[in-house]
């Protein structure tokens, strides 16, 4: 908060010194007028907005410790407004203001993430006293935030962006786990920086010194990942024309970290299950043990469990790896973390490809908050970086993004199939693919899907029945 003293805009006066900054959008000036008079007087540096698009744009100007939020917009309704300005400042306090509000806008407001909602006309002492009760909330939050983030900085956590609680948890726990010798198990959706976190537990370590060496397990032939792993005498095999050191031996005193260890065979699944009980392999051809002091992180994006239960993996090493297990959150359960990450890979790739520091518009950061984004961070840094290499200046709008991100194009083809057909039927196919479409990103789990529709689950399930859409038993990988 700022302690600079405040200048009234209209009369040029000196004021107390500022309580905090206040953005009000509403499109009645004389409700502007008069807010700013009374907030002015109590201290509040306070800037105004007409719409929400003015709104958003002053919001990406500077931060605002609070903002009264109109209802009732000429562009746009202001419940709508609220995740977009959640998204620029999760932890923005925001107070809905309405001549017609109603317990339903209420509530709605408050599941949005509204910190309150007030009528008009109001009262000037109790909006002063909800303005105040707002400010000292966000104040506590901060330092929280502060406090965490001071946690955080004890440890190199290296390109990895993210000031959402999930990841909070995360650092806290790399910064818990580190130290120890035990295995660790990763387990996240593709894309979700399982490799970012594996190498933070080994900079963290006092292995830090030695190598981190990592291996796509999934990616080998069994033949030649056991080759890889464990080295080989000259003469082990046709092609073994000199003796090869293993990944093993490269990391002793280090960290190893086995990408995609789901796909291993269960042959090599049994060797892996003797170096960690052991601490002793063989080379291929061999017939000396050599001893390692190896820590292994791995990481899977399948469920291991049901692997074990299917019988293609080994029940004892699932217990040998699952020691400390660390669950990677989807970028789409942690959306609050996306403005951040464009801007860092924005700047990555401005540096990267000798450009000036491109940014985004309004218009072209609401697509990444309205995409699923099934590759998760991985497919972000892979759309920044397109819209910075096609970018003819620095802002990035939603001309350069792919017409997946920002829904265009989906449903002409399906539309073009029923040029026959009634509107009501166009309609109906229209609706049968949207609601499949989410439900297939949300992995067929109704309760989420109905959540991203913002309807009720009984409401889902209506429409479902009346569609006739089959519901696939799938699970997320």
């Amino acid at each position: 908060m700022s302690e600079a003293a405040v200048v009234s805009r209209r009369t040029g006066e000196n004021l107390l010194p500022s309580q905090g900054s206040v953005l009000i959008i509403d499109d009645e000036a004389e409700i502007r007028e008069s807010l700013e008079t009374l907030l002015e007087l109590e201290g509040f540096a306070v800037d105004g907005a007409p719409d929400g698009e003015a709104g958003l744009a002053k919001l990406g100007e500077r931060p605002f410790d609070l903002v009264l939020l109109d209802l009732a917009l000429p562009d746009r309704n202001g419940i709508d407004l609220l995740p977009e300005i959640r998204a620029l400042d999760p932890q923005l306090s925001i107070i809905m203001i309405t001549a017609y509000g109603t317990v339903e806008d209420a509530v709605r407001a408050m599941q949005a993430g509204a910190s309150n909602f007030l009528q008009k006309p109001w009262d000037n002492e109790k909006l002063l006293a909800d303005v105040k009760t707002a400010l000292a909330r966000r104040r506590a939050e901060e330092e929280n935030i502060q406090l965490k983030r001071a946690l955080k900085q004890r440890y190199n956590f290296e390109n990895i962006v993210g000031k959402s609680e999930p990841m909070l948890k995360i650092f806290d726990l790399v910064g818990q786990v580190a130290p120890s010798r035990s295995t660790v198990l990763l387990q996240g959706e593709s894309g979700t920086g399982k490799e970012l976190i594996a190498k933070a537990i080994h900079l963290n370590s006092p292995r830090r010194d030695r190598p981190f060496v990592p291996v796509n397990t999934g990616s080998m032939p069994p033949d030649l990942l056991e080759s890889t792993l464990f080295g080989h005498v000259k003469g082990a095999f046709t092609s073994a024309v000199a003796s090869k050191k293993g990944l093993f031996e490269i990391a002793d005193r280090g960290t190893l970290f086995l990408d995609e260890i789901g796909a291993m065979g269960l042959e090599t699944q049994a060797k892996i299950l003797r170096v960690l009980q052991d601490r002793k392999f063989m080379h291929l051809g061999g017939v000396h043990e050599i001893q390692v002091d190896v820590r292994i992180v791995a990481a899977t994006n399948v469920d291991l469990r049901q692997l074990v239960r299917e019988g293609k993996f080994r029940e004892d090493l699932f217990y040998r790896l699952n020691v400390i297990t660390i669950d990677l959150p989807p970028l789409r359960q942690r959306k609050e973390d996306i403005p951040l990450l464009v801007e860092f890979f924005l700047r990555k790739y401005s540096e990267e490809n000798q450009r000036p520091l491109c940014h985004l518009s309004p218009e072209g950061l609401r697509p990444f908050l309205n995409y699923s984004w099934p590759g998760n961070v991985r497919e972000l840094e892979n759309v920044i970086e397109r819209a910075v290499v096609l970018s003819s200046n620095s802002v990035i709008g939603p001309d350069l993004l792919p017409d997946h991100i920002i829904g265009r194009g989906a449903l002409i083809p399906l539309l073009e199939t029923r040029a026959n057909a009634s509107l009501f039927d166009v309609m109906e196919e229209c609706e049968r693919h949207i609601i499949v479409d989410m439900l297939e990103k949300c992995g067929w789990n109704q309760t989420e899907t109905a959540e991203r529709f913002h309807i009720p689950l009984s409401t889902l399930n209506q429409k479902i029945k009346r569609l006739n859409i089959e519901i696939k038993k799938k699970s997320r990988d």
